[in-house]
């Protein structure tokens, strides 16, 4: 696939942006009769699918014949250079009117996330990223923070949703966290997360249990704003290993040191 990402990225925009105009536009008179469980703890609804089939015949009309990865598989098709997306991370938010969800789309071009764009629907924030260039809230650049002291750092977190075997292990770190940071912040959609951590309002961010979708486009977003990411075995397996670390490169090796001590 040879395209020009820079001259792709403002329609990709103005796709998330119509379609988070119609999820807005749902929020105001929404039921929650309509919701269902796909399984323990990880609800959907009729916005989340019409979402997606917003974004993928949209998205398909804009570079025909790409695959699609996709958290409600509205539309499947493989290929090397994909689609991935999420059509409202923080579906569990959105459902009890809280204010932070997201869509999330990013391009996978012959195996390499190329662009991301993250959409915070309630704040009408664009963040956006292409490889090699700068991410940008709204246009203008950002930077993940610049804190060297691990004591005065914020995390941000999510809690899992289901697969509580390692719970203990989790509900332990995070009480070293506590003792030794700032403080750790839990707002429900890891894309926006992700952001925030790209514009150094999070020092840090980390999850396990997450799906491609969750984070392809954040990711992206995060290293375009001279962050890290990594798994917590600090590899790149973060896009499909299922676990993310990703912020301020000052700080991670820190973090690392003090996630994998015993329990």
């Amino acid at each position: 696939m040879k395209t020009d990402l820079n001259k792709l990225l403002p329609e990709v925009i103005r796709i998330c942006t119509d379609t988070g105009a119609y999820i807005a536009k749902e929020r105001q008179a929404f039921n929650t009769s309509s919701v269902e469980y796909k399984s323990l703890n990880d609800l959907v609804s009729y916005v989340d699918r019409t979402s997606e089939e917003k974004l993928c015949t949209a998205l398909d009309r804009l570079c025909p014949g790409l695959g699609f990865e996709t958290e409600e598989q509205q539309l499947v098709r493989s290929g090397i250079s994909r689609w991935i997306i999420d059509p409202l991370d923080g579906t569990t938010n959105f459902i009890h009117n809280l204010p932070s969800y997201a869509i999330s789309v990013a391009l996978m071009i012959e195996g390499e996330i190329q662009l991301g764009v993250v959409y915070e629907i309630t704040q009408q924030n664009v963040y956006s990223a292409v490889k090699h260039c700068n991410s940008c809230k709204n246009g203008k650049p950002i930077q993940v923070s610049s804190n060297t002291l691990f004591q005065n750092s914020l995390i941000a977190t999510g809690f899992p949703i289901s697969d509580f075997e390692t719970k203990n292990n989790y509900l332990h770190f995070l009480g070293t966290l506590m003792n030794q940071t700032r403080g750790v912040r839990r707002l429900g959609a890891a894309a926006v997360d992700l952001c925030y951590t790209a514009e150094g309002k999070f020092d840090l961010f980390f999850e396990p249990q997450l799906k491609s979708w969750d984070v392809a486009a954040g990711a992206l977003i995060v290293e375009g704003a001279g962050g890290a990411v990594y798994d917590f075995k600090k590899t790149k397996n973060w896009l499909y290993g299922a676990e993310i670390i990703a912020g301020n490169p000052l700080l991670i090796n820190e973090f690392m040191q003090r996630m994998n001590r015993p329990a």
